[in-house]
């Protein structure tokens, strides 16, 4: 007991008595039912971001160091893709978000989004794309079609994930770089989400388009740093969430032109325990409250609806992955009002990254860790 209490002061107990990094398979109880948890593939290193590719051609997984990978669905784990570009692996960044193109059965084109080391100490969000061959196990033609301006970032904060929309819009979110301000700030791209089309080009109907010394890109600014994004199946509506910082992460449905707040208004406090010094109060005239709010953060990552038909207690809800609260966490929507929230997998004691459905209908998560997992999950019957 002397020996706990004097690791605890020294702050090096959470570190001797850390759980296995390795998430055991098995069933773990939910409000719903039985939750059954099988490891489809292990030994990635910190895994981030995941894409299906179609006709059951397993799934697309990054791994923050700097590897883009194949994974089949029998669980077989491919080498690193080659044609990926060179991540600024430092911190919290590296490669972080894949998607594909809303036409990738006719171009074969990715998306990665990922960290990019500038001329100087500091770096930023990248986005590129380049077309997949299997055969080759190759991105090929690899080209950058949106960067982060200026570079800013000494390790976090960059972001970030990638949605397109109905109308095949490339919306990216962004993180701020840990400089708060410049979430305001309408000259620069940091806490921002934007909207691209496919090839990097700005549309003509973005919200700040035209105006003086503002960043055509813009869609909607004052964010955090932004984890999770998804597109809402049921109305079309981009969904994003951000970490807070010691409180106050939050979901947001991000509208064009609008103000989020950060740092003027949150519901967090610094890492100190101090007030953030730009901070006038929870709700600021002129910025859009959060759509949900946590007053002690999970810290988000990854989000995914669940539309499918396997699972039918699961179809209208939202999953969000947490880091810090280790948990999968499951929300229920009534319409876009949150009406219920359970936390999922608390037993696994594991970082969630990422959650996705798959087309077959099941879940699927990432575990953060240096021996991070992909997971599949079904419900079943208690």
């Amino acid at each position: 007991m002397l020996r706990t209490r004097i690791l605890a002061i020294l702050g090096l107990a959470g570190v001797l008595m850390m759980p296995p990094t390795a998430v055991q398979a098995g069933e773990y109880p939910s409000e719903q039912g039985v939750l059954q948890v099988s490891q489809l593939v292990a030994g990635l290193e910190h895994p981030w971001g995941m894409a299906f590719l179609p006709d059951r051609q397993g799934l697309l997984v990054t791994e923050r160091p700097g590897r883009l990978r194949l994974v089949d669905l029998q669980g077989g784990l491919s080498e690193p893709i080659g044609g990926v570009p060179a991540v600024y692996a430092r911190s919290q960044g590296g490669l972080l978000d894949v998607a594909l193109s809303p036409e990738f059965a006719q171009d074969r084109l990715v998306y990665l989004s990922y960290a990019e080391a500038g001329d100087g100490e500091y770096a930023g969000t990248a986005v590129g794309r380049g077309r997949l061959s299997l055969d080759k196990r190759q991105l090929e033609d690899f080209q950058v079609i949106f960067r982060q301006l200026p570079k800013l970032s000494s390790g976090a904060h960059f972001g970030s994930r990638l949605v397109f929309d109905r109308d095949g819009y490339l919306f990216v979110a962004l993180g701020e770089n840990n400089q708060r301000s410049t979430a305001q700030d309408l000259d620069k791209l940091q806490g921002k989400v934007v909207r691209l089309h496919p090839d990097g080009k700005i549309p003509r109907d973005n919200p700040f388009v035209g105006q003086p010394g503002v960043r055509a890109e813009i869609w909607s600014y004052g964010h955090r740093n932004q984890q999770g994004a998804a597109l809402n199946p049921w109305t079309g509506q981009l969904w994003t969430h951000e970490h807070g910082p010691r409180g106050g992460d939050e979901i947001n449905i991000p509208q064009a032109g609008k103000n989020y707040g950060w740092p003027l208004a949150t519901h967090g406090v610094n890492y100190s325990f101090l007030p953030i010094p730009e901070a006038q109060g929870k709700v600021v005239a002129g910025t859009e409250p959060p759509h949900y709010v946590w007053k002690k953060s999970p810290a988000i990552s990854g989000m995914a609806f669940y539309d499918g038909e396997r699972f039918p207690a699961w179809r209208g809800n939202l999953f969000i992955g947490a880091l810090a609260g280790q948990a999968l966490i499951r929300l229920e929507l009534r319409g876009d009002q949150v009406v219920h929230e359970e936390r999922l997998l608390k037993q696994l004691h594991a970082r969630i990254r990422d959650v996705r459905q798959g087309p077959d209908g099941y879940l699927y998560v990432l575990t953060d860790a240096a021996n991070g997992q992909l997971l599949r999950l079904e419900l079943r019957p208690k």
